[in-house]
């Protein structure tokens, strides 16, 4: 089979490659074969190098700020010399509001900083190859679960005060819980009421108060991508999925991985709308 080929380019006058030469091995150790230009390449330079190496991806980095005029540069270099088929990405220091501008000219993929690499080579390998489906991404939100001391306190401002549907109410012992689920669109809402003292949702209750417990989004094949999570050296609470409400599957990914937010897997059972 034939090796992916990456061209890493520092355009400007960036004199840091520290980074780039990370990139560059960590490449390399996932089979890819890499070809790096140095420092301080024109657009002109990085684009007529990626032709005449015949690479499949470029991979473009910057720290020094110049990232809105070099990196839609190379991709006017490329289109004069008949090679814009050759997807870019890029990564380095880039703020968050100039991802959308870098996007919408034509750059497939912004890596930042807290980027990991092996997040890097799965995004290049499905980017060549979509066959592989290296991520497993979910595909809506499932519910919003909200902590309440009772949901028959509760319920009355979702159902009276907003007029949403409450489609039922289910005890899941496993987990001490009792919940309301609310359809609005479609997801829901859960309003999550501790059966007992031992319930996570007590602890959340005592710890924070009422309010919003966690964020839960739908895949298709949750033992899949938990070993995705897993390899790229996300948290989890739960490395193996358990048996949810509706006899859903589920797993929690730990709050650290997401700046304080719960969120949770769910895998819904096919026949259920």
């Amino acid at each position: 089979m034939k090796k992916i080929r990456v061209l890493v380019a520092k355009p400007g006058l960036d004199g840091h490659d520290r980074g780039a030469l990370v990139i560059a091995q960590a490449l390399r150790d996932h089979g890819m074969e890499v070809i790096y230009t140095g420092l301080r390449q024109s657009p002109a330079q990085i684009a007529q190098a990626a032709v005449q190496e015949d690479v499949d991806v470029i991979g473009l980095s910057s720290l020094s700020g110049a990232h809105r005029t070099l990196f839609p540069k190379v991709l006017e270099e490329l289109e004069k010399r008949n090679a814009s088929d050759i997807p870019v990405i890029a990564g380095g220091v880039i703020p968050s509001e100039d991802i959308p501008y870098l996007i919408d000219k034509g750059i497939k993929k912004i890596f930042t900083s807290g980027s990991s690499t092996e997040v890097l080579a799965d995004y290049i390998q499905e980017l060549i190859d979509p066959k592989t489906k290296s991520i497993e991404k979910p595909h809506k939100i499932a519910h919003i679960g909200i902590a309440v001391e009772s949901i028959d306190y509760a319920l009355p401002f979702y159902t009276d005060s907003l007029g949403l549907e409450l489609e039922m109410v289910e005890q899941v012992e496993s987990e001490g819980v009792k919940i309301a689920f609310i359809k609005i669109g479609e997801t829901r809402l859960e309003l999550l009421e501790p059966l007992n003292d031992s319930s996570s949702v007590r602890k959340f209750l005592d710890k924070k108060g009422e309010g919003i417990h966690h964020i839960a989004l739908e895949v298709d094949d949750i033992e899949t991508r938990l070993q995705q999570l897993n390899k790229q050296g996300i948290k989890l609470i739960n490395e193996k999925a358990k048996t949810g409400a509706h006899n859903s599957q589920i797993a929690f990914i730990h709050p650290k991985a997401a700046n304080g937010v719960l969120f949770e897997l769910c895998q819904h059972e096919r026949n259920e709308d």
